[in-house]
């Protein structure tokens, strides 16, 4: 298992090409719709750097933070890190393909297939975790094949230093990694695991996580929280069908024959019995997530894997004489597929086409969230309306008195709405925003004291039992964001009932049903019925 595997330059040009397309789509459509809901977020994470948030590890928000300094505010420069992490990630599926005995045909179609994968394409096209998890997913795999193929258990410190960055990046590479140790343990390649290396890599993996993990404590683990409350009032059951159909989708159909017979391959074929182990991490990874019924795209970090096993596979079939068609009938089906269900996942088409194009779809998106969508898909839905909305909000400012003004405290119902105000409002001078709504809650009130509080897409029947008077001044319509935005109320309240540091805590909400403002309101002299819904 020693020997080595020279790539060759047209090998690496190839690969270098199909990267490159990939960065060039995203870098070319980065600005074709707006900013995105949680890049607002991300990008109001990044003003207040810490080791941790409410609802993920501190990575992204440096990433916006440096992105911003480096680059500036623009779409492109956001979004450029995310493109060229998916343009990595291809690359890598291709190298993938090679460490397990893949040649020319082998790489390309494995970086063909993660290249066409919708869920690659959507994530990857904007800022967020998602986009660059997968990449230390795979990279961790690459580190694995190495430390087999060389028969060295030293590559444990590597991986050590990819999983925790991995981890300070998303949590959900502890899942992955816990199978991947479950694959070796199930293999001859447990005796990888008897070393003083691995303890070297855990140390180093913890040394790296460490941070944040004391961030969680001195917080008091703020995301188990949160994810009680995703799991009782955000998520909704994904039944086995429905979470295999969900796979099938976010990879896209036509890939679904490629990681089925790579993780066949990867299990059985005796060429690859040395890597056996990561069939058994796919498959452990796969009812593992299907058991959790979770979201369909968190295991979309481990699909380059099996597509680069079942590309070689497909070069070893396509090897017979009578099969040689099979490589650019394979080629052509992924790129053709790819193109027609791109504006899924892509910016391509003019938003007002997208309710037309979706309905001309042969599929359904598996909704594994209680929020109802809208015509379009929710990644584009939430780029939508936040420029107009601030805007908005601006009027309504100015049009308080002056006195009132050095008072006002802008309020947004959730991270979108606050982080669009943080984001836009500088341009018309704006005070930060607060919100209840995950890190936005720790970030407190500010000099904020209730007197004077303009309420962003918050009902007024909600805040009537709170505050003393309350008027909606002006409403933003968005017909193609999400229905929750179709219709944003600006609300000026004026006279909050209690101080603000009572009610502060009541308008917490880490991905609650409703904060308690709302549920529950508890002011003398008025009915909570006032504030049903």
């Amino acid at each position: 298992m020693g020997r080595e595997l020279t790539p060759s330059r047209g090998d690496v040009g190839m690969l270098a090409s199909v990267a490159l397309a990939k960065l060039a789509l995203h870098l070319v459509l980065s600005g074709r719709y707006g900013y995105w809901i949680d890049e607002l977020y991300f990008l109001a994470c990044g003003d207040h750097l810490a080791w941790g948030y409410v609802d993920m590890p501190p990575l992204v928000a440096a990433v916006a933070r440096a992105s911003r300094l480096l680059l500036g505010d623009s779409l492109f420069a956001i979004r450029l890190l995310p493109a060229v992490s998916g343009a990595l990630l291809v690359f890598l599926a291709g190298r993938i393909a090679r460490e397990l005995g893949g040649g020319r045909f082998a790489q390309l179609a494995a970086a063909v297939a993660v290249l066409v994968a919708p869920v690659y394409l959507a994530l990857q096209g904007v800022l967020t975790m998602n986009a660059f998890e997968p990449l230390f997913w795979m990279t961790s795999v690459w580190v694995a094949i190495r430390m087999v193929r060389r028969e060295d258990p030293r590559f444990w410190l590597p991986f050590g230093l990819v999983a925790g960055v991995g981890f300070l990046n998303k949590y959900s590479i502890a899942f992955f990694v816990i199978a991947l140790g479950v694959g070796l343990l199930l293999t001859a390649q447990r005796r990888l695991l008897l070393t003083r290396w691995l303890l070297g890599g855990a140390l180093l993996a913890l040394l790296v996580a460490l941070p944040n993990l004391l961030w969680q404590i001195e917080h008091g683990w703020p995301t188990l929280e949160l994810l009680r409350n995703a799991k009782l009032y955000q998520h909704q059951p994904v039944t086995p069908l429905e979470f295999v159909w969900g796979q099938v989708e976010i990879v896209h159909p036509l890939t679904f024959p490629l990681w089925l017979a790579g993780a066949f391959f990867l299990l059985r074929h005796p060429s690859v019995k040395p890597f056996r182990f990561l069939g058994w991490t796919f498959l452990v990874s796969f009812f593992w997530f299907m058991a959790m019924q979770a979201k369909t795209y968190y295991l979309a970090p481990i699909y380059p894997l099996p597509m680069a096993a079942g590309a070689v596979a497909l070069e070893r079939l396509s090897a017979r004489s009578h099969l040689g068609w099979l490589r650019g009938a394979t080629l052509a089906t992924l790129l053709v597929g790819g193109a027609l269900l791109a504006p899924y996942a892509l910016p391509v088409l003019p938003i007002s086409m997208l309710p037309k194009y979706l309905a001309a779809l042969p599929m359904r998106e598996v909704r594994p969230e209680t929020r109802r969508m809208g015509e379009v898909p929710q990644i584009f839905a939430d780029e939508l309306g936040w420029e107009s909305l601030v805007a908005e909000v601006a009027k309504v400012y100015e049009s308080l008195p002056p006195d009132e003004r050095s008072r006002a405290m802008i309020w947004g119902a959730a991270y979108g709405e606050a982080g669009a105000i943080d984001f836009f409002g500088g341009r018309y001078g704006l005070p930060r925003a607060v919100s209840g709504y995950q890190n936005y809650y720790l970030w407190g009130p500010g000099d904020g004291s209730g007197e004077v509080a303009i309420a962003v897409n918050i009902p007024e029947a909600f805040l009537a039992p709170w505050f003393e008077r309350v008027e909606t001044r002006a409403t933003v319509s968005c017909d193609y964001c999400m229905p929750d935005r179709m219709r944003m109320p600006i609300t000026v309240c004026r006279g909050l009932a209690v101080p603000i540091r009572e009610f502060w805590p009541k308008v917490k909400c880490w991905t609650c049903d409703r904060p308690d403002f709302v549920r529950a309101p508890r002011v003398p002299g008025t009915s909570s019925a006032a504030a049903s819904p």
